[in-house]
């Protein structure tokens, strides 16, 4: 009977080991995991355990690791099938029906599995001939040792272009099965199939279980345009849905001590096997950015795996691109951190020169999820102007609105927006609050008699701008007409940078999701501290004139005239912003006429604004 990964891991995810194994080891709780004494030996003090949650029980005196599917078949001796059928039943699961089509492709797949071991022997055994001598003292060099190589499996394919065709054949393997296999090429145009590895340094590539269903290849020769080479997708291998190295990385965390320990996730194999000789639980990719699907798996074994990456720009680009595409599947406790390695060293390296010690001590060295997306955003561009400043803060919200987990999406727009501000301090447009102290107006003190100082002394004392006060009190009374300018308001506020505070705030609450109505708002904000501010705002607004907030106003009138007050504040923020680096400009020969157009429409919109004619030109718009 054949059962698919999903119905597996099903089946695992139902069934507690230590209820499993309990039956048969009298276990006890220590911390997070069981111990009890190995049913595989004898012995007198405990060295047997059990993890709930990684679902693995290690026993360090065989050194035998497996999952209750595992044990079962070790201590009852089942077969895979029988033990699956006994867990099922426990588990309440029905079994899969009977498919003679499938029963007759696992056949077909079992034994081009076989094929597998077959050509992982003829390798390994290669590498200790005569032929394999320069693939031996490369290994030397790199400094992996020869009681490693059976470890991981480590072999040489010759530079002959039949050699492991011919050996398997003489076995009773059909050419057409190594080519399905991806062991041999089918050449195009036909002919005799050949050898598809050829000169390399050969390592089998085992899937979840254990099974070999690859192999990757690194070359000999350096002037080889492919210095690795992995088999093509077959019936047994799925470049996406694998990671090199994951068995033996799942055999580490189950025999260490920490529970918390997380997988790490580097860039070739001789890095993996690096790591796992220093006792870190490292895997690979295929040669190609982490897919959904190998996500899934990591998270399996990890709630935190750690990606590693090298210090440099490339290294940087590389896990950035591991951020995009790991954001849209970050959930609660589901997510990744970084280990960045300096000095142009990569694991393999980092073992060679400075030991095991030194390594761990490397990628323990890591950063969370969130720094790295900040960071990612804020390189992107220069920040030398309001108007890139203000893309670095749309690409923050567009960030976290990728996170499909509505509750860690706004966990995630916070974090980020307060490393934004933490970039970008504002300057307080009035007296700073004291802890636990309500906002007041009033002048600030002198800071300072430098122009710098002078023009921020008058920024602070100047009053609040009424349609400015307008526009933020109607949004309080009427949250729902902000929808469409969230963004906007989020960049620009209300058009005073005195009610910057009470915009993000507002902000802040209208995209949490919570269902907010005016006095609801109006709670959540007083609670914040801004009660007093959004007085002195009503008696600004009363001296505006808007219309807008008029009691008998229909309300998508008021809606639209509300829009187009909005967009002719934040367009004269923009026009000061445009006079304000012309001015700048003016000696490197800005154009004058220009200048001139920008002037004359930001003083008709202020005149207007002043006047209250900006109500009446609205209204004929």
């Amino acid at each position: 009977m054949r059962f698919d990964d999903r119905f597996i891991d099903e089946l695992k995810s139902r069934l507690r080991p230590s209820d499993v194994i309990g039956r048969t080891v009298k276990l006890k709780r220590q911390g997070r995991e069981f111990a009890g004494l190995s049913p595989f030996t004898k012995e007198k003090s405990p060295s047997f355990f059990v993890n709930d949650e990684k679902g693995f029980f290690h026993d360090f005196s065989s050194g035998k690791h497996g999952d209750i599917i595992s044990f079962l078949q070790e201590t009852e001796r089942l077969s895979f099938v029988e033990a699956v059928e006994r867990l099922a039943a426990e588990a309440g699961m029905a079994l899969p029906a009977p498919d003679p089509q499938a029963a007759e492709r696992e056949q077909k797949r079992q034994g081009l599995a076989d094929w597998m071991d077959l050509a992982q022997k003829w390798f390994a055994a290669n590498l200790r001939r005569s032929v394999g001598k320069a693939a031996r003292e490369m290994l030397e060099r790199r400094g992996l040792p020869e009681d490693q190589w059976d470890r991981f499996g480590i072999g040489y394919a010759p530079n002959d272009r039949e050699g492991l065709k011919n050996a398997l054949v003489q076995r009773g393997a059909k050419p057409s099965e190594l080519v399905e296999t991806g062991l041999l090429i089918a050449p195009e145009g036909g002919g005799s199939p050949y050898d598809r590895f050829r000169d390399r340094l050969m390592f089998p590539i085992h899937d979840a279980r254990g099974r070999i269903v690859s192999f990757g290849g690194r070359a000999m020769n350096p002037d080889d345009r492919a210095k690795y080479l992995n088999g093509p997708e077959t019936t047994l291998f799925h470049k996406g849905a694998t990671l090199y190295g994951l068995p033996e990385a799942r055999r580490i965390l189950g025999a260490g001590s920490k529970s918390d320990a997380a997988i790490v996730v580097v860039e070739g194999y001789m890095d993996v096997i690096a790591c796992q000789r220093a006792g870190i639980p490292a895997v690979a990719p295929m040669g190609t950015a982490l897919t959904e699907e190998q996500m899934a798996l990591l998270w399996r074994v990890s709630a935190e795996p750690v990606l590693c990456f090298d210090g440099d720009p490339a290294g940087q680009r590389a896990a950035g691109r591991a951020v995009e595409r790991a954001l849209p599947q970050l959930k609660s406790g589901r997510s990744f951190r970084f280990a960045l390695l300096t000095g142009g060293q990569d694991p393999d390296d980092i073992l060679r020169d400075k030991g095991a010690p030194a390594l761990r001590n490397a990628l323990s060295e890591t950063r969370p999820f969130a720094e790295m997306l900040f960071e990612r955003e804020r390189d992107a561009e220069p920040l030398d102007s309001p108007e890139r400043k203000a893309g670095l803060k749309g690409r923050l919200r567009q960030a976290a609105q990728a996170i499909q987990d509505a509750d860690l999406a706004e966990q995630y727009r916070r974090e980020l927006f307060e490393r934004f501000d933490a970039l970008f301090p504002r300057r307080p447009a009035f007296q700073p609050r004291q802890p636990g102290a309500r906002w007041t107006p009033g002048k600030p003190a002198i800071i300072g008699a430098t122009d710098e100082g002078r023009a921020a002394v008058t920024a602070l004392s100047r009053s609040i701008e009424p349609v400015a006060a307008a526009l933020a009190h109607a949004a309080i009374d009427d949250p729902e007409r902000l929808d469409d300018h969230l963004e906007a308001v989020g960049r620009h506020g209300f058009g005073d940078p005195a009610l910057g505070e009470l915009a993000d705030e507002v902000v802040r609450l209208r995209m949490s999701g919570l269902a907010l109505d005016s006095a609801a708002l109006r709670r959540h904000l007083a609670q914040s501290g801004l009660d007093t501010l959004m007085r002195e705002v009503e008696k600004a607004a009363a001296k505006s004139g808007a219309p807008f907030l008029a009691a008998n106003a229909p309300l998508a009138e008021a809606r639209a005239r509300w829009s187009q007050a909005f967009d002719a504040l934040t367009r004269m923020a923009a026009l000061e912003g445009a006079l304000s680096s012309a001015k700048s400009e003016a000696h490197r020969g800005f154009d004058a006429s220009a200048f001139s157009r920008l002037k004359a429409e930001r003083d008709a919109l202020r005149r207007a604004i002043k006047t209250g004619t900006l109500w009446d030109e609205a209204a004929g718009s």
